[in-house]
């Protein structure tokens, strides 16, 4: 899907338009191959090349041909599958197209770019694509922090969980946010990669206004990195308590299991000696002998219980 945009500073309301104007903003989500042909067509960039970049294997990074500024990051998407809501990362491409437009190519829907849709993001105009393209960094970092919160109240819900019960769903859902957090983590580091080079090469034009921004982006970057790898860690340590959990779980059942053998036994050997093919003197006569018999058994295995019991074998 192919939307124009376009707003100023005298027409501060984002709209969307029909054609293409000088200073507007494209926004493609994921296209088709018609769509990569009509882009191709009005941008006047290589098919090829387009189809190229729009790999959602595609690693972040600068790319500068004819005049076209191809800048690709990852950002944090969630989907559906096989009944888990699973984090992952997804590419965004930001393009300034001989500084006439600026272009936004996703291959899938974000919610990083619809905030500029919906014009709550604050000085923001498609004609300063500059700013524009820092405010979109600094949107994907703010947006990996608030995802990497959620992360981590998840993993505080699982902790919270393994104190009651330890299920085999319980450990997928922390083997799933372990892979997102190698997901963002990985990716963050790309995009930051990106950063420091757009700045150390003067690659896209910094104004003054857009320097607090800019230091900003830096600084939310970093703390997302640091965030994800604290994050890493403590998964980590949960799945290892988890682990240790399961294991001393099967211990015990295994110790009860031993000692209620034991236990049990007792009746039986009592009974086994009691019928063996030899005089049992008094007991052969006694009315009460199988009564005696049994209050025997008895007493033996809660003597043994008991034992066990104090060496917390039951």
């Amino acid at each position: 899907m192919i939307k124009i945009y376009k707003n100023d500073e005298i027409n501060t309301d984002i709209r969307e338009i029909n054609n293409l104007e000088i200073d507007s903003w494209i926004n493609v989500t994921t296209p088709n191959s018609d769509e990569i042909t009509e882009l191709s067509k009005k941008l006047d960039i290589d098919e090829k090349y387009l189809i190229k970049i729009l790999d959602e294997e595609e690693q972040s990074r600068i790319d500068i041909k004819d005049g076209i500024q191809t800048i690709i990051i990852d950002v944090p998407t969630e989907i559906k599958k096989n009944k888990y809501s699973v984090n992952i990362t997804n590419p965004l491409i930001i393009m300034q197209v001989r500084n006439k437009y600026i272009v936004t190519i996703s291959t899938k829907n974000n919610n990083v770019l619809e905030e500029f849709i919906s014009g709550i993001v604050p000085e923001f105009f498609t004609g300063k694509k500059s700013r524009f393209t820092f405010q979109i960094l600094y949107k994907v970092a703010l947006t990996y922090i608030k995802d990497l919160k959620q992360i981590n109240q998840k993993i505080n819900k699982a902790e919270d969980l393994m104190q009651k019960s330890t299920q085999n769903k319980d450990l997928l859902d922390l083997m799933h946010l372990r892979k997102a957090l190698i997901y963002f983590k990985t990716s963050l580091k790309g995009n930051q990669i990106v950063l420091d080079r757009i700045i150390q090469n003067n690659i896209i034009d910094l104004y003054e206004d857009d320097k607090t921004l800019l230091e900003n982006t830096i600084i939310e970057y970093q703390q997302a990195i640091e965030m994800a790898e604290i994050y890493n860690g403590l998964l980590n340590s949960t799945i290892d308590a988890y682990g240790t959990i399961i294991s001393n779980n099967l211990n015990s059942v295994m110790k009860v299991l031993a000692a209620f053998t034991i236990v049990i036994s007792i009746p039986t050997m009592v009974a086994s000696f009691m019928g063996m093919n030899v005089p049992l003197g008094v007991f052969s006569h006694n009315q009460f002998s199988f009564l005696i018999i049994v209050l025997i058994s008895l007493f033996l295995a809660l003597i043994v219980a008991y034992i066990l019991r104090n060496k917390n074998m039951l």
